[in-house]
């Protein structure tokens, strides 16, 4: 199952690394994590980003980390609030600084590291106000393909 690839430890960094990131922003970030991709990461990044619901943002500044492991597959995706001030660099440096964690083996550290930049741009396009409430579940959601075998 794809909820045994981080510890139940790790699975904590993250969502808290994810509070933290939104403490100062109406930003919202989530993770999904999946064991496989069939066919582009990014296309079913968005589907999921519909699917969890992220465009609901009044702002449109979700983001979306997304993970299929056993295929080696990550994307990020922005909604159209934050992709308009950030810009695609911003997106391709978050990607760079994941896959040079990743290959250390660092996969929480490298969610940890591209969460807290997220949420600097966040907080800096979108700072928090006191109307703010948390529009999105912090939690890591699972996909449900079969990944039984891989256990």
């Amino acid at each position: 199952m794809a909820k045994l690839f981080f510890t139940t430890s790790e699975q904590a960094r993250i969502v808290e690394a994810i509070r933290i990131a939104e403490l100062n922003t109406s930003g919202e970030i989530r993770v999904h994590i999946e064991a496989k991709c069939e066919g582009n990461p990014y296309d079913r990044a968005t589907i999921l980003f519909d699917e969890l619901g992220m465009h609901k943002t009044n702002l449109k500044n979700g983001v979306l980390f997304y993970l299929a492991y056993l295929d080696k597959k990550f994307a990020i995706i922005g909604d159209s609030g934050i992709h308009e001030k950030v810009s695609q660099k911003f997106w391709d440096e978050e990607k760079e600084l994941m896959v040079l964690m990743f290959k250390k083996g660092e996969f929480v550290r490298g969610l940890e590291l591209a969460i807290e930049q997220a949420g600097e741009k966040l907080k800096f396009y979108f700072p928090h106000q006191k109307s703010d409430t948390n529009e999105l579940n912090n939690e890591i959601s699972f996909g449900n393909n079969n990944d039984s075998n891989h256990s």
